[in-house]
């Protein structure tokens, strides 16, 4: 409908073509940042198995064995969703958000920043934030927790970057994150192989910061 609405304006850069490239980067980007994300998730489920086990527990009273999970569990799985976010916090696989650029000058925090400068949001320095986080280098899931066990969202998680050009595919990338993850974890328990060291969470440095590699064992529950 937008394409037909477009035709005849010259004006307009929503085309064909440029909806390809939308679709393109939509699901590029979501399936590589989406593997990533949950390759850092079942790391952090090994090397911390007190927390796997409390995911499943939450698991198996919401959803059970016998159906598989859905978007509606979410408000019913604080533990998991407090979970999935600290491993997004904690793996922060895109350190620098996109570039911007200013449209006009604008003076922010006593600094002028004139029309057509570059700007690059530096999201490890929200994610990692010693003021607003308890233990910003750990992997510790009470970073969304209350005092009551339930989920909040904290102000200063923003992985997908922030304002109005943040990531498109948030909601995409969040539907596929609870469903994977809880997924696999309903029907399997994770742990590091008999005989294998301990694997790092220290991140790997590249187009996004991926763990390195490392084995596990799954087993069927």
């Amino acid at each position: 409908l937008g394409t037909e609405l477009a035709k005849g304006n010259p004006e307009s850069s929503f085309n064909d073509e440029n909806l390809r490239m939308v679709v393109a980067d939509l699901f590029t980007a979501g399936m590589v940042t989406t593997s990533a994300t949950l390759a850092w998730a079942l790391l952090l489920m090994i090397l911390h198995p007190d927390v796997q086990r409390r995911v499943q527990q939450e698991i198996d009273e919401v959803i059970g064995q016998v159906r598989p999970p859905e978007m509606g569990d979410q408000a019913c799985m604080p533990f998991t969703m407090a979970v999935i976010h600290e491993v997004q916090r904690f793996g922060d696989i895109v350190p620098l958000g996109v570039p911007h650029l200013t449209t006009r000058d604008i003076e922010l925090q006593g600094f002028f920043i004139p029309k057509g400068t570059t700007l690059v949001t530096n999201l490890s320095s929200v994610l990692k934030d010693e003021t607003v986080w308890e233990r910003p280098l750990r992997f510790h899931p009470g970073h969304f927790l209350d005092a009551q066990g339930c989920f909040v969202k904290r102000e200063a998680f923003m992985p997908f970057s922030a304002g109005r050009r943040a990531c498109l595919g948030e909601p995409l990338a969040r539907m596929e994150l609870f469903l994977f993850f809880t997924c696999l974890l309903q029907r399997f328990t994770f742990s590091v192989p008999a005989g294998q060291p301990r694997p790092s969470d220290h991140g790997v440095f590249g187009a996004m910061v991926t763990p390195p590699p490392y084995q596990l064992c799954a087993v069927p529950r």
